[in-house]
């Protein structure tokens, strides 16, 4: 095994990283950027190196920076954890370049994965029917109409080198392929530097099935269950369970098509295979590979009794694993047991479409008792930086049986204590008892369905907001949220003070979608913003003409600041 490694990355992943690395006896060096200097995995690390900077291609990304800093603090292997650099086939590259082992898999299985139309005819030539779509790169909103006038509408636009919901855009109608063709390439290459995008059919009432394979060698790939990830917004997963809440009739010929794919790229290391299956018949349909660990791994180590990191560990040092296919199946040593059930605890106001809410957690109090787990990249007294993602923590439960583990999530997410930033628990609690997830009948058009409508806290009092969960009440531990939460949702994007139309938060304006001199309509986006991986529309909030135009694309605001001036008919100025 090895004696030090280097964890490139941060947040709960870093930290969760390092704690599996301390009980198999590894040194861990972290790295941060300024932004993180004093984050959770920096404390728990035995050793540190900074990144200075706060951008993640001058921090996080920065693949030279990464592998001088692991060779001059002497680390033998570079884990990536997931997001950042862990599908990166030339990081991959680079780090055995320097005589580094990278935990994952191989730089030309990441380029196979990677490539989501490489990785689509790979799994037609296995015999794994993908998601009917294009092979090639659209390269036009007219390639969109055409596919759609095959196929049908919805089209779903997405990134070639795309993952975890980036460069994703549905084309409703023939009307909205150029804007989502526009928007899914301009996503795909601010996140993966590669704006090309290709094109499947949207289904309509798929759930979102993803298998868990670990692989020894090329060629010896193994399936260790099944997960549902179905309730998801803006395409990023919110709540995930092991096994599916969904009919289990499929269950042994996806894991073996998993196999199949995974077998059919060489693969080695822990990975996903994902399927999209419908969830009227039980067809399933190749989705993607995702050649990483994936946030949700927790679920399948709680019902197996397995640590996914030190299985990654072990097979990138060369040492047997211990088990095998016959093990995890039912009847086996470790043969799965009960269920388990994560939601993802982001710093997101789920009233105004998921706004991130970057900003300092004032008070933290994590649940506990039985078949409760915590993994967390924060605690109190940190600032949530608004240069990355929003994930604060993930809650993971597990029960004997499913319901159990959905009032165990129900009442852990009452107990969770989160102040001084919105999260998503109110979303959670509100989507736990929903009678689709009660019943296990809901799919990906769930959240986006209605399920989260009229979402606000029933009542405000000295312990904070409250929210009506299943009849009884549940307390809402951030009282900044309950002024901000509305009835019927709200502007999920910018906001203007009179006549100004202001960044709802920190980030980098992306393109301007008025000139000076147009008219708009309340409601009107007048730019698109990107902060903490997510594109928000600043909106003007009254009918006028702009005035003036403060910002440019590549501009980086901060919250509050003014983007543009409306003037309104009859002022002066201000055409009739």
């Amino acid at each position: 095994m090895f004696n030090r490694v280097m964890v490139a990355n941060r947040g709960e992943i870093a930290v969760r990283v390092i704690r599996t690395c301390r009980e198999l006896g590894i040194r861990t060096v972290a790295v941060h950027s300024d932004a993180d200097a004093a984050a959770l995995h920096v404390r728990l690390a035995d050793e540190v190196v900074r990144l200075p900077g706060v951008a993640p291609g001058e921090t996080y990304l920065d693949v030279e920076a990464i592998v001088d800093a692991a060779r001059q603090r002497g680390c033998e292997a570079v884990h990536p954890g997931y997001g950042f650099l862990s599908e990166r086939a030339d990081a991959a590259e680079a780090i055995r370049a320097a005589s580094l082992v990278w935990v994952g898999p191989s730089p030309e299985v990441l380029r196979a994965a990677g490539d989501k139309l490489q990785a689509r005819r790979l799994a037609t030539d296995a015999g794994v029917p993908p998601v009917p779509g294009t092979l090639e790169p659209a390269v036009s909103p007219a390639d969109v109409d055409a596919f759609g006038g095959r196929f049908g509408y919805p089209v779903a636009i997405k990134a070639v080198a795309g993952g975890g919901g980036r460069g994703l855009r549905v084309a409703a109608g023939a009307d909205d392929a150029p804007a989502a063709f526009e928007a899914a390439s301009r996503e795909a290459l601010a996140a993966f530097g590669v704006g090309e995008v290709y094109l499947e059919r949207y289904l309509a009432r798929p759930k979102h099935v993803e298998v868990q394979i670990l692989s020894e060698a090329p060629g010896a790939a193994m399936w260790l269950g099944a997960r549902e990830c179905s309730l998801q917004r803006r395409h990023q997963k919110l709540i995930e369970e092991t096994p599916p809440a969904c009919s289990q009739d499929f269950a042994a010929g996806i894991g073996d098509a998993a196999v199949v794919v995974a077998n059919a790229c060489g693969y080695v290391n822990a990975g996903t295979v994902e399927f999209l299956v419908d969830a009227d018949s039980g067809a399933f349909y190749f989705l993607e590979v995702n050649a990483r660990l994936q946030v949700e791994h927790c679920v399948t180590e709680a019902v197996l009794g397995l640590d996914l990191v030190a299985a990654q560990l072990r097979i990138a040092a060369g040492e047997p694993l211990g088990f095998g296919q016959d093990d995890v199946r039912p009847g086996g040593r470790l043969a799965p047991r009960g269920h388990a059930i994560e939601c993802r605890i982001n710093a997101e106001d789920p009233s105004r479409g998921f706004a991130p809410t970057p900003g300092l957690i004032e008070r933290y109090r994590e649940p506990g008792g039985p078949g409760v787990r915590v993994d967390a990249g924060f605690a109190e007294g940190d600032r949530i930086p608004d240069a990355y993602d929003s994930l604060i923590a993930k809650l993971v439960v597990w029960g004997a049986t499913r319901e159990e583990a959905r009032r165990r999530a129900i009442r852990a997410l009452e107990e969770y204590e989160i102040e001084g930033v919105a999260t998503t628990i109110p979303a959670h609690l509100r989507l736990l008892a929903h009678p689709e997830v009660v019943d296990g009948s809901y799919t990906t058009r769930t959240v986006q369905g209605g399920a989260l409508d009229g979402l606000a806290p029933a009542a405000t009092g000295p312990e904070g907001p409250t929210l009506i969960v299943e009849g009884r009440s549940a307390r809402l531990w951030n009282p900044a949220m309950a002024g901000s939460i509305r009835a019927g949702g709200g502007d999920t994007g910018g906001g203007a003070s009179g006549r100004a139309v202001l960044a709802p938060m920190h980030g980098t304006i992306l393109r301007l979608l008025v000139r000076e001199g147009d008219r708009v309509a309340p409601g009107d986006a007048v730019a698109i913003l990107e902060a903490m991986k997510m594109e928000t529309h600043v909106s003007a909030s009254a009918a006028g003409t702009v005035r003036e135009v403060r910002v440019v694309p590549g501009s980086v605001v901060e919250a509050g600041e003014v983007v543009a001036t409306i003037g309104a008919a009859g002022e002066e100025g201000e055409r009739p």
